[in-house]
C-alpha cells in the first residue's frame, strides 16, 4: 500500500518530541549562518549569494542525472540579479529556465503558490515541450495517457517499480488541497513545513516530468519563508546530491509506509543541518577568495588574467597548462604563455612540482587560502 492509498490521507502525523533536537540544531545553525552573512560587506554578500544559487541550480539538476554548465548558470543568475561579474557566458534556454524558476521561488517566497505559478515553472523547465526526445504535457497536470505515473529503474524488460503515483484523475483535487495547505498560516514550524511540502509534492508527482526539481524549489521557497529572506546562504539541493542514494531510499520507504512521517522529517532536518555546515565552508572559501584579491593589492592585471585567475579560484579541476589557459582565456598559446610568465614574475603563479609531460602551474596561496583552494 502506498501512502496516498490510506483512508486518512493526507493527514500527516509526526512526533515533535523526536524532532525537537534536530529542529533546534537547524534553527541555531540557520541563525549563526545568517549572522555571519550579515557581517559581510555588500560585495562579499553578493559573491556568497551567487555561489549558493549557482550551486543550487547545478545540483538540483544533477540529482536527476542532468549536468548544467556552471559558468552558464552563474552568468544567468548574475544577469538577472544585476551583478557585475565581468564577461558573461551566454546561457542556453534550459539553463535560463532553471534559473528563472529558482529565483522566482526564493526571490518571491512571500507570494502565494498557485497552480498558474507551478505551470509557469514547469513551462520554464521544458521550453521545447519535450523531456529529451519524448513529448510531454507542459504547463499542465499529467493525464496518464501512456499509463500510470511510476518511478522506475533498471534496463528495459527488467525494470523495478519503486513507486506509483495517484491516478491523474485525482490530481486537480489533490493539488488544490496541497496549495491551500502550503499557503495557509498554521502552527506547523516553517522548517518542518518545508520537509512536508517536499514529500507531499513529490508523492503526488503531478507533472509528466520535472517533479523532483519543482519539489526542491517548493522546499527552498518554504525555507526562505522560514528565514524571512530571499538571500540564500546554503544549498539543500547540493547536500541532497551528495546523499542521493539515501534520499531516494528514504523517499521510497516513506511513500510505502504509514502517514507517520517522523522518520522522513528527521532525515530532512539532518540533511538541512549538513547543508548549512557545508555552507559555512563555502562562505569561508568566499572570504579566502576576497583575501586573495586583497593581498594582490594594486598589482596591475589584464581582464583576461583576472578572468582565468577567478576560474582557478572558483574550483578549476585538473592541472593548469598553457593550452588550458589558452582555452579558458580564449587566446593563443603564445599569449597564454606570456600571461603565465608575467604572473610568475609577480609571484601569483608558480611551476607545479607535479610531474607529467607538460609543464603545469598553480596559484601561490597563503596558508589560510590554501585550505579552501
Amino acid at each position: 500500500m502506498y501512502i496516498w492509498e490510506h483512508s486518512d490521507w493526507p493527514r500527516w502525523q509526526f512526533d515533535l518530541t523526536q524532532l525537537a533536537q534536530p529542529l533546534a540544531s537547524v534553527r541555531y545553525q540557520q541563525g549563526r549562518l545568517l549572522g555571519r552573512m550579515e557581517s559581510l560587506g555588500f560585495r562579499l554578500r553578493e559573491e556568497a549569494l551567487l555561489t549558493t544559487l549557482t550551486l543550487d541550480v547545478v545540483k538540483t539538476s544533477e540529482i536527476e542525472g542532468e549536468r548544467l554548465d556552471p559558468a552558464q548558470v552563474r552568468s544567468s543568475i548574475a544577469r538577472r540579479l544585476g551583478m557585475d561579474i565581468g564577461v558573461l557566458t551566454p546561457a542556453d534556454r534550459h539553463v535560463e529556465g532553471m534559473v528563472e524558476m529558482m529565483l522566482d521561488a526564493t526571490g518571491r517566497h512571500a507570494q502565494p503558490l498557485t497552480a498558474e505559478r507551478l505551470f509557469a515553472w514547469h513551462g520554464a523547465l521544458f521550453l521545447t515541450g519535450r523531456s529529451g526526445l519524448v513529448k510531454i504535457r507542459v504547463a499542465a497536470w499529467r493525464d496518464d495517457a501512456t499509463g500510470p505515473m511510476q518511478v522506475v529503474s533498471g534496463p528495459l524488460g527488467r525494470e523495478k517499480i519503486h513507486y506509483t503515483a495517484p491516478p491523474a484523475g485525482r490530481i486537480d483535487a489533490e493539488m488544490a488541497a496541497f496549495i491551500k495547505w502550503f499557503n495557509d498560516p498554521d502552527l506547523v514550524d516553517a522548517t518542518v513545513k518545508a520537509g512536508i511540502a517536499h514529500l507531499w509534492f513529490v508523492t503526488l508527482h503531478p507533472f509528466d516530468d520535472g517533479n523532483g526539481r519543482i519539489a526542491r524549489a517548493i522546499a527552498d521557497m518554504a525555507l526562505a519563508r522560514s528565514e524571512g529572506t530571499a538571500q540564500r546562504s546554503y544549498s539543500m539541493s547540493a547536500q541532497i546530491r551528495q546523499e542521493r542514494a539515501a534520499y531516494y531510499a528514504m523517499l521510497e520507504s516513506t511513500q510505502k509506509g504509514s502517514l507517520d512521517i517522523t522518520g522522513w522529517l528527521a532525515w530532512f532536518l539532518g540533511c538541512l543541518n549538513r547543508a548549512i555546515d557545508a555552507a559555512q565552508h563555502d562562505l569561508s572559501s568566499v572570504l579566502a577568495k576576497a583575501n586573495f584579491w586583497n593581498r594582490l593589492g594594486e598589482i596591475s592585471l589584464t581582464e583576461r588574467q583576472k578572468k582565468v585567475l577567478n576560474r582557478l579560484l572558483d574550483g578549476f579541476k585538473g592541472k593548469l597548462t598553457t593550452s588550458k589557459w589558452a582555452r579558458l582565456a580564449g587566446c593563443s598559446q603564445d599569449t597564454a604563455y606570456r600571461d603565465i610568465l608575467v604572473l610568475i614574475e609577480k609571484g601569483i603563479l608558480r611551476k607545479s612540482d607535479s610531474g607529467g609531460r607538460s609543464t603545469c602551474y598553480e596559484l601561490v596561496l597563503s596558508a589560510a587560502e590554501d585550505r579552501y583552494f
